[in-house]
């Protein structure tokens, strides 16, 4: 732990670390930027200005620490930084003690609107200005930046197309606000590459206590129904109607999306242009992919008299600001069945058009990381009600599903069957390889791997079997039985009391460990009123709805390796094998996949019988392929007496793995043997 001390405000002061129970100095001979990253980083300040050294904060009372420290810069915590165990520091004084300044800011405002509550956002430390990033910028954010400036809430977070580009500083800085903060300041903060961000991405903001509604480019439709009529602009502070003249699809689309009505039906010259004799508006010249029409080309005045003037059916009321996007039907918020709110209730989106640079928008907009893939058709399971959206098109730079290209769906254009499935790199799932006994894995960034046992202790492994709801409490050991191939994706775990749920817990980030020689990682084993449990269900945790499926352990057995072999499930108690009825390729696709064996080789049918085999659990399994578990296969779960068992060969068993890492870049891993006797 570490702390800023001494300083003008909170992100800025004496270096002080916290070690054994006693707080330290930091002597500043060898305190760099890493370091610093990490300080900053850690106390939510955001990223550091400035390393001072001679005591620039005054001199320390605790005692000065003699040790190194050697951050890489991309830690979470002081904690996890290496240290020296050198005592070249020894003589090191309080005169030496260094201190720190962050990028925490002191000021915000909004400029280049047409009042204080909208415009460009900026953000002060000490005397300088700067601007901030519209990707790194969310409506949270906005919300508690509105509320400190006594603006309202926020309505709308916009990129620079409407308040212009800033100049001098742009902020490094993504505020992971709750929405209910008064400040700024008491968002957590992190920091990303200066490099990924530059004044043509600006981000802006419009709170409801500006005038902006009003302001140049809003649009309303007169004359008709909510979603249609004649169009009207707000242009040079008056509302004039629009001629027909260079009116096009595209620009009908953009002014569809603007107004939150869906796509367009059908324009046309308006029925009472004789009777409107004033300024008029052309000019427009849209692609078609804008959200605004404040977003295409400068529009110019020009009598009425000029030209027809436009009328415009949309095809129904679609608000983005009241309408919310989800993946349900994966157990975590970051992979499953897409569903958007609309009208008052959910409903899902055709496969109509989709690809992945629209998955990219959906994982953008619900902070999921990247898209791995998007799975069509119904992957995640059919959905139930209303089909919402068809021909969804995205360029995939967009920060919300709503400012690309849709259609409302029609009744009858679509069936269920297609309903649409993403998976993002931020999908998160645990499991242990034997039910409620085995090693602890994790699935992330569209692969399994370990979590190494470092300072895991009584309260994460309750929180494990919890979640996994497999008792209350539980056991851990350290095994060197693992698949060698597999990432050893966490460390350092260590839920608190208060944690909900396992991904609130402190760790090491993603992929940096201390796995003993590379290999020790934890075994867990639930207890429930003093026996041990073998099964468990897994439920989504969505408030609205419940998503629960068995989660069977799978294993290979009777094979050279554990890659290989007669496939079996636990189930009631005792493990089974699978039904060969409908066996193919695919189904051994999905098992190797689980199992983390790399790709399969042959789905083998009639496998010789051998010691376990017993009761035949499954049948009529189906797969498409690209399940990620076999319980999400379609399958018949009862007892078969009349049919031989399934089997499967894996290129596991020849150890080569394939993952993705979040650069979206793929990596091959050399061939590692698994040792024998290990399932999952």
């Amino acid at each position: 732990m570490s702390r800023l001390t001494a300083g003008p405000q909170r992100c800025s002061g004496r270096v002080e670390v916290l070690l054994g129970g006693s707080w330290f100095t930091v002597c500043d001979a060898d305190f760099d930027q890493q370091d610093a990253e990490v300080v900053c980083r850690e106390l939510s300040c955001g990223i550091p200005v400035e390393v001072l050294g001679s005591a620039a904060f005054g001199r320390g009372e605790v005692q000065v620490w003699t040790e190194e420290l050697q951050c890489r810069g991309n830690e979470s915590e002081i904690y996890f930084c290496p240290t020296s165990s050198s005592l070249k520091h020894s003589t090191c004084s309080h005169y030496s003690d260094v201190g720190l300044i962050c990028s925490g800011h002191t000021g915000a405002r909004l400029v280049n609107g047409p009042d204080s509550c909208s415009g460009r956002v900026e953000l002060q430390y000490l005397s300088d200005w700067g601007t901030v990033c519209a990707v790194g910028w969310d409506m949270r954010a906005a919300d508690v930046l509105c509320a400190q400036l006594d603006c309202g809430s926020a309505v709308a977070v916009v990129e620079v197309d409407w308040f212009g580009e800033g100049s001098g500083h742009i902020w490094a800085d993504v505020f992971d606000c709750w929405g209910k903060e008064t400040h700024l300041s008491q968002c957590n903060i992190s920091s990303w590459s200066r490099a990924a961000c530059s004044h043509k991405h600006d981000a802006g903001v419009i709170c409801n206590g500006s005038s902006v509604a009003f302001h140049e480019g809003r649009v309303r439709l007169f004359g008709g129904s909510e979603c249609q009529g004649e169009v009207e602009i707000y242009f040079r502070q008056d509302w004039r109607r629009v001629l027909l003249d260079s009116w096009s699809l595209s620009e009908a689309s953009v002014l569809c999306r603007q107004l939150g009505c869906g796509s367009v039906l059908n324009y046309r010259s308006s029925p009472s242009t004789t009777g409107h004799k004033h300024i008029c508006v052309t000019g427009f010249s849209c692609s078609g992919s804008e959200a605004h029409l404040g977003n295409c080309s400068s529009a110019q005045p020009v009598n009425c008299s000029s030209g027809e003037q436009l009328y415009i059916t949309c095809s129904g009321i679609f608000n983005p600001a009241l309408s919310s996007i989800r993946l349900v039907g994966s157990g975590g918020d970051c992979a499953g069945r897409l569903e958007v709110f609309h009208s008052g209730s959910w409903g899902t989106v055709c496969d109509d058009s989709w690809d992945i640079e629209d998955a990219q928008v959906v994982c953008r907009q619900l902070q999921c990381g990247v898209a791995l893939s998007t799975h069509i058709p119904a992957w995640f399971g059919p959905g139930t009600g209303s089909i919402w959206l068809n021909e969804v098109e995205c360029e995939g730079n967009e920060t919300s599903l709503w400012n690309c290209r849709f259609q409302l769906c029609e009744e009858g254009e679509c069936g269920h069957q297609e309903d649409v499935g993403v998976v993002c790199s931020e999908y998160k799932e645990i499991r242990l390889t034997e039910g409620c006994v085995g090693n602890l894995e994790v699935f992330y960034n569209g692969t399994w791997g370990n979590v190494c046992h470092n300072q895991m202790d009584e309260e994460t492994v309750n929180m494990v079997c919890r979640e996994l709801n497999c008792g209350r409490r539980g056991s851990v050991s350290n095994t060197e039985a693992r698949v060698k191939s597999a990432p050893n994706w966490m460390d350092y775990l260590k839920c608190r009391k208060h944690d909900s749920n396992l991904w609130q817990c402190p760790s090491s980030p993603w992929g940096e460990n201390r796995c003993d020689n590379g290999d020790e990682v934890a075994r867990i084993t639930c207890t429930d009123e003093g026996k041990s449990l073998r099964t468990q269900e897994k439920c989504s945790s969505f408030p609205s709805q419940k998503h629960c499926s068995k989660h069977w352990s799978l294993r290979l057995s009777g094979g050279e390796g554990s890659c290989s072999g007669r496939l079996e499930v636990y189930h009631n108690a005792t493990w089974g094998s699978v039904c060969d009825d409908q066996w193919n390729i695919r189904n051994a696709q999905v098992v190797c996949r689980q199992l983390g064996c790399g790709s399969a080789l042959s789905a083998d049918r009639n496998v010789s019988s051998g010691p376990g085999e017993g009761t035949i659990w499954l049948n009529r399994v189906k797969c498409r392929g690209d399940e990620i578990h076999l319980w999400d296969c379609h399958h018949s779960l009862k007892k078969h007496t009349d049919c031989s068992p399934a089997g499967v060969t894996c290129a596991g068993q020849r150890g080569v793995l394939t993952f993705q890492l979040p650069v979206s870049t793929h990596y091959t891993f050399l061939p590692v043997l698994r040792p024998d006797n290990f399932y999952l």
